[in-house]
C-alpha cells in the first residue's frame, strides 16, 4: 500500500519556492522537502500500523496546505536562485588600506570567523578555507551549496548553508548539526551554548535548541532579517524596521528604530551595533533598547565590527571602504579595501578581516601607524595567496570503526530511541547518564555506540556537547 502526496509553495518577488512530499508506504512515512529543483532533505518515520502511517501522513499534508502548500507535478517548476542582498557596488575613492595579505577563494563570501589560531572563510561555491594568520592556507572544507555565515560558540564552529542546514567544522568531517524548518529562508544565524537563532528574509526569528527541536518563533514589524545575535539576555534581532529584542523564551523586551534597514549586526558584552541602509552604524545598549552613540558613513553599510568592549568601531560599506570610529562617534579614518565590499568583517589584534563581494578574505592593519602612513600613500608590501590543490572534505554520515574504546582516551556515547527522536546519552563514567548529548544529526543510529575526542557540560550546565573526533565502535 503505497502513496505520495507531492505539494509546492512559490511565492512572487523572490518569496518561497520550495516543495514538500508525502510518501506512506505499509507503516513508513518518508517525508522528502526543500527548495524546489534540488534534492532535498529525508526524514523517515515507522508507526505501528498502516492507518497510523496514513493519519500521520495526512496530519503533515493538512499543516502545509494551511500554510499555502498546493498540489503540484514535480519538475515543471525549475530551480530560483536562492534570495541574496542586492548589491549596487562601486569603487571606492578613498586612499588604499594597508592590506597586508589578501586570498581569493573563488567566489562572493559572506562568511568569516577569525579565532586564536586561524581565521575561516566560507563563499557562495560552498567552499570554506582555513588559514594562518600569516595567510597560509591550511583546509578547506566543501559544502553542498552557498555559505551564509560562519559562528563560534565558545569552542565550537558551525556554518549555516543554503541548504538549510548549519555543519558543524570543529572535526575533521563536517557534520549536520540542525536541519532548519523548510518554510525558512535563512538570511543569517547565530548560536549561543547550543541554542541556534535564525533570521530569514520574511522578517522572523526562530530558535531551536541544541537537539534542533523548535522553541518559538516571532514575525516581525519589518523584513528582510539581515541581523540576529545570541547572548545570555536572549535575542537581539534585525531587520527592515530596527532591531528588537526578546527574551530566551521569545517574550519580547523592547524595540529600538534605526535609521534604515538593518543590513548587518554585531554584539558586544553590554551593547549591539546596526549597519543600515543609509550609512549609520547605531551602538544600541542591550539592557532598554537607548541609542548609545551613532556612526556616519558616506553609503549603506553592509557590514560592522568592533574591537574589545566597543572602543573602535569598524564599517565597511557599499562603495569598498572600510571606516574606523572612535567609540564617541568620531570618525578616525575611510580608506579603500581594494578588493570589493566587505559582506562581513571582525578585528582581532589591530588587524581587520574582511570577506568580500569579489570572494577575498583581506588582511588588514588596523594600527594607527600603518594606517597614517596608508593616508600618506604609503602601502605594506601585499602578498596575493590562491588555495592551490587542496582537497575539499565534504560532510558524509560515514564514521571510522574503532574494535573497542582505551580507558582515558575518549568518552562513549550511546544512540536511543526514544518515542519518534533518537538521542544520545554518555554511558562512560563519571556523567550523568539522564542527560541528552548534543551530537550530529546524520551519524545518529538507535543502538549505536560511539567514541568521542571530548565532552564538555554545556554553559547552562543541562546537557553535554561533544568536541573532537567522532569513531563508531563495533
Amino acid at each position: 500500500m503505497t502513496a505520495t502526496t507531492y505539494l509546492e509553495l512559490s511565492e512572487a518577488g523572490g518569496g518561497a519556492h520550495k516543495f514538500y512530499e508525502v510518501r506512506v508506504e505499509d507503516t513508513e512515512v518518508t517525508i522528502t522537502y526543500g527548495r524546489i529543483g534540488e534534492q532535498g532533505q529525508v526524514r523517515t518515520a515507522t508507526f505501528a500500523d498502516h492507518a497510523k502511517a496514513v493519519k500521520a501522513a495526512e496530519r503533515k499534508i493538512g499543516e502545509k496546505v494551511r500554510k499555502g502548500y498546493a498540489p503540484a507535478v514535480r519538475g515543471v517548476r525549475q530551480r530560483r536562485p536562492v534570495s541574496r542582498r542586492q548589491i549596487v557596488s562601486t569603487r571606492s575613492t578613498a586612499r588604499q588600506a594597508p592590506v597586508l595579505w589578501r586570498f581569493s577563494s573563488g567566489a562572493p563570501a559572506y562568511g568569516i570567523y577569525v579565532g586564536e589560531d586561524q581565521a575561516w572563510v566560507g563563499n557562495e561555491n560552498g567552499d570554506i578555507y582555513t588559514l594562518a594568520h600569516d595567510g597560509r592556507v591550511t583546509g578547506r572544507f566543501g559544502l553542498p551549496d552557498a555559505v551564509k555565515c560562519i559562528v563560534a560558540d565558545d569552542f565550537w564552529i558551525y556554518a549555516g548553508c543554503d541548504d538549510g542546514r548549519v555543519y558543524d567544522l570543529g572535526a575533521k568531517v563536517p557534520r549536520v548539526a540542525y536541519e532548519i524548518a523548510d518554510d525558512v529562508d535563512i538570511y543569517w544565524l547565530d548560536i549561543h551554548d547550543g541554542v541556534l537563532g535564525v533570521s530569514d528574509r520574511q522578517g522572523r526569528v526562530t530558535v531551536v535548541d541544541h537537539e534542533d527541536e523548535f522553541q518559538w518563533s516571532r514575525p516581525a514589524t519589518g523584513d528582510s532579517a539581515w541581523m540576529v545575535r545570541c547572548a545570555p539576555e536572549g535575542v537581539f534581532h534585525g531587520h527592515s524596521r530596527g532591531v528588537t529584542h526578546y527574551t530566551d523564551r521569545g517574550d519580547r523586551v523592547w524595540h529600538a528604530e534605526t535609521a534604515g534597514q538593518v543590513l548587518f549586526g554585531w554584539q558586544e558584552r553590554s551593547e549591539v551595533f546596526a549597519g543600515t541602509s543609509r550609512g549609520h552604524v547605531q551602538r544600541i545598549r542591550k539592557s532598554d533598547g537607548a541609542h548609545v552613540a551613532d556612526y556616519r558613513c558616506d553609503a549603506p553599510v553592509f557590514s560592522c565590527a568592533t574591537s574589545p568592549d566597543g572602543e573602535l568601531v569598524f564599517a565597511g560599506d557599499n562603495q569598498s571602504s572600510v571606516y574606523c570610529f572612535a567609540a564617541d562617534g568620531t570618525r578616525l579614518w575611510k580608506l579603500a579595501t581594494g578588493c570589493g565590499s566587505a559582506y562581513s568583517m571582525q578585528y582581532r589584534d589591530e588587524r581587520l578581516y574582511l570577506v568580500t563581494t569579489d570572494g577575498s578574505l583581506a588582511c588588514l592593519d588596523a594600527g594607527p601607524t600603518a594606517v597614517r602612513a596608508a593616508e600618506q600613500g604609503h602601502l605594506p608590501p601585499r602578498r596575493d595567496i590562491k588555495a592551490g590543490p587542496i582537497a575539499r572534505v565534504e560532510p558524509t554520515a560515514e564514521v571510522e570503526v574503532v574494535s573497542h574504546a582505551v580507558p582515558g582516551e575518549g568518552v562513549v556515547v550511546e544512540c536511543v530511541q526514544e518515542g519518534g527522536r533518537v538521542r544520545v546519552h554518555v554511558v562512560s563514567d563519571g556523567y550523568d547518564p539522564t542527560w541528552g548529548v548534543q551530537f550530529p544529526k546524520n551519524i545518529r543510529v538507535p543502538g549505536a555506540r560511539y567514541l568521542v575526542t571530548e565532552v564538555l557540560t554545556s554553559a547552562s550546565g543541562s546537557f553535554y556537547r561533544t568536541r573532537g573526533e567522532i569513531r563508531r565502535l563495533r
